[in-house]
């Protein structure tokens, strides 16, 4: 399933993500890297009023921009700058329940990792509670990061 061993730690994923994506990190925004390893990551995402829509609970957008930024960062981490042009092609979101705001935690993992296409499987929680608020799947095309392996 998952090819070879991670390009980058997950100081340098983010070291990258800082100085080519800033906008992700805009007004205090942050998306720490709590583990990582070969075909699996697990980040945190403190939500704020941005994220919160009416009704209390944390919006779909949200979550689903946390998914593809959990997938893109365990890209990155596999194949370094080759996987910077790496885009997301598909992805397919269930939201199970209505989280309400605080700290979400987005554990991610690899089913498939090819040269064309990798595809992640995501469930997203609140920290300190055990069940799922969300539940993705995301196809990534490699491009150049593919061809390196």
């Amino acid at each position: 399933m998952v090819r070879g061993s991670l390009y980058w730690t997950a100081e340098e994923v983010t070291n990258f993500l800082h100085a080519e994506f800033p906008q992700a990190f805009q007004d205090g925004r942050d998306y720490p890297i709590r583990s990582l390893e070969p075909g699996r990551i697990v980040l945190a995402m403190t939500s704020d009023e941005r994220h919160v829509r009416p009704g209390g609970t944390i919006s779909g957008p949200a979550m689903a921009g946390f998914v593809d930024y959990a997938m893109y960062a365990l890209l990155l981490a596999h194949h370094g700058p080759p996987a910077r042009l790496s885009v997301t092609t598909g992805m397919n979101i269930s939201f199970l329940r209505r989280p309400a705001p605080g700290t979400m935690i987005c554990t991610l993992e690899l089913l498939k990792h090819g040269r064309t296409l990798s595809v992640g499987d995501a469930r997203i929680r609140v920290e300190g509670a055990d069940e799922i608020v969300a539940h993705a799947e995301l196809t990534y095309f490699m491009g150049a990061a593919g061809q390196k392996d």
